[in-house]
């Protein structure tokens, strides 16, 4: 089952179970493939790597204003936003633990020969490739810094 069917039976469910703030989260999802299909001229098929990618957008999205509202003292809101973003999470898969993380980096930065800093954009471009959707970008980021020396 593709995420796109995973989204649309989950959408059914929270309509049945009248469930407001899971049903919006589901409801931006179904919209951003919706867009995202059409915006490809046509109604294109998302490969698994494109919905994942819209997925993370909209937890990122939302996450972003939620530390906005919570800066706004508008504690509701932060409320709502947070829960939208762990549902949408549900449909990305499990991140990585630190320790994995660093293994990876070391391995992309022997196979690209990366010595120092002036050398991070060849390994953040490996890096956030092999990585999507498993790491967040300032996670790689901040460990491939740490690893050439910068």
């Amino acid at each position: 089952m593709s995420l796109t069917e995973k989204i649309s039976s989950d959408l059914i469910n929270a309509m049945k179970a009248k469930d407001k703030v899971v049903l919006e989260a589901i409801r931006a999802a179904k919209t951003a493939f919706t867009l995202a299909r059409t915006e490809k001229s046509g109604d294109t098929v998302l490969t698994a790597e494109e919905e994942l990618k819209i997925i993370h957008k909209l937890v990122k999205q939302r996450r972003e204003s939620a530390a906005i509202y919570q800066e706004q003292n508008r504690p509701d809101l932060y409320e709502k936003e947070i829960i939208e973003a762990e549902v949408l999470e549900k449909y990305l898969p499990a991140k990585m633990s630190e320790e994995e993380l660093l293994n990876i980096i070391k391995g992309i930065i022997a196979r690209v020969g990366a010595k120092s800093p002036a050398d991070m954009g060849k390994v953040m471009g490996a890096a956030t490739k092999e990585l999507a959707g498993k790491a967040d970008g300032k996670e790689i980021s901040a460990k491939v810094k740490q690893l050439l020396g910068s």
